[in-house]
């Protein structure tokens, strides 16, 4: 199956939401207040937020010209959602040797795992690569990294039990460098955006980073769950304002009916889209594609 072919698949939950709500609009045989306002409620539901309000006001002032009008309520939809992901599209480039990437989110996001995907498509492509686990008061995270990294067959980095992270990112990086590592990957600890404590920790690892280079880090990389919904966006927010974040990826798009989510983050935000994940799997998490991602939200 193609990417798109699993894309579609696994945005079911959420889609099947839209497909309804434009289903009952085209049954309803015309568009008026009631239609448009049990249509919105629909796209709340699945998570656009906002957006929701734009895509029924913007109905509301259609001028329909055909009496099956459902390819024009779908066009009309798809043309809004991709204006709000206009540009967002991105990809983590190599920019430097080493390129330092500093992963960062809520406890349970994924963030581990998809930084060890990463790690593996990095590595597959024949970059020498270094996987940092900076989460040292907690045994099994460094754990969960140190089995990626043997998976992956990369170089893994991590300090004692309860060392400073930020003192653990520096001295990997110097490593790195004397080993001629090409991309190091810094996952740092899982961290509630309503922690001032541990933001300011966040804060310290990407001020000593810098030290070493100040462009540095090159990507950070804010992971966000889709289940989550608006308080994904909340995260993103609260994040945004402590460290400076380059990119998202946004996991979990394949068990969620608010995968709406993803568009509100980016109405909001215009922060950047890397990667999305719809599974457990490697492969499973892929470069963001803006128009198959509402093709695949709104139907063909």
């Amino acid at each position: 199956m193609s990417w798109f072919g699993k894309l579609k698949d696994k945005l079911t939950k959420t889609s099947s939401g839209i497909k309804v709500g434009i289903s009952r609009l085209v049954s309803a045989k015309k568009i008026d207040a009631s239609t448009l306002e049990e249509f919105e409620d629909m796209l709340l539901q699945v998570d656009l937020g906002s957006v929701a309000l734009e895509i029924s006001n913007a109905l509301s002032k259609h001028k329909f010209v055909t009496e099956d009008f459902q390819d024009e309520i779908k066009h009309e939809i798809k043309s809004k959602l991709l204006k709000k992901l206009d540009g967002l599209e991105a990809n983590i480039s190599l920019v430097a040797s080493p390129t330092i990437i500093m992963m960062c989110g809520v406890n349970g996001n994924g963030k581990t795992t998809t930084a060890g995907k990463l790690a593996s498509k990095y590595h597959t492509a024949g970059k020498k690569v270094m996987l940092v686990a900076c989460d040292t008061f907690r045994a099994a995270a460094v754990d969960q990294l140190k089995v990626w990294a043997e998976r992956v067959g990369c170089e893994f980095f991590t300090g004692a039990p309860n060392a400073d992270p930020a003192s653990v990112a520096y001295q990997s990086i110097q490593k790195a460098k004397e080993e001629e590592v090409e991309v190091v990957l810094i996952d740092t600890a899982g961290r509630l955006h309503n922690k001032q404590n541990l933001m300011d920790e966040l804060v310290k690892i990407d001020r000593v980073i810098k030290k070493i280079d100040e462009n540095a880090p090159h990507h950070t990389i804010m992971v966000l769950d889709a289940t989550t919904g608006q308080n994904a966006l909340m995260q993103a927010d609260t994040f945004s304002k402590s460290v400076k974040i380059t990119g998202i990826i946004v996991t979990k798009l394949d068990g969620t009916a608010k995968a709406g989510v993803l568009i509100a983050i980016a109405d909001k935000m215009k922060i950047p889209i890397y990667n999305i994940g719809i599974g457990e799997r490697v492969e499973d998490l892929d470069k963001f594609n803006a128009e198959q991602f509402v093709n695949a939200l709104v139907g063909d």
